[in-house]
């Protein structure tokens, strides 16, 4: 996983990854970043594998990584993951990462404020680090 101390100029926000018996999944939050996410390459990793598909995605983000919409086409349908984090990356500069903790919370970093505030906006108990 990504070393805190290198993310020292991100915002960040963390909430419940579960609202009632809503699992928050990793599609969602792919889909809150909207335009902000759309040209992002990812790069995942997983502490645990739960899924065949997690398999591919680690896969996938070898080298290069992959683009939003296939990170998207791999997270669903709903796909609950277990200590994992997606990096996303305009070119060499990481601009978000989204780190799933034990099932029972997200942790959102990023650049934008914007993105925080959507997040901030749709999930209740959200709060800043």
């Amino acid at each position: 996983m990504l070393n805190t101390a290198a993310t020292a100029y991100f915002l960040r926000v963390t909430f419940p990854a579960w609202h009632g018996k809503h699992y928050v999944t990793l599609a969602e939050l792919l889909v809150r970043l909207g335009s902000f996410g759309l040209d992002l390459m990812w790069h995942v990793e997983f502490d645990e594998i739960v899924d065949p598909r997690c398999v591919e995605m680690e896969k996938r983000s070898a080298d290069a990584g992959m683009n939003t919409l296939t990170l998207l086409s791999l997270t669903t349908p709903f796909l609950q993951l277990i200590d994992a984090e997606a990096r996303g990356f305009a070119g060499d500069g990481l601009l978000v990462v989204l780190t799933e903790v034990d099932s029972s919370s997200w942790d959102v970093r990023a650049v934008d404020e914007r993105v925080l505030s959507e997040l901030r906006h749709h999930y209740p108990g959200a709060e800043d680090l």
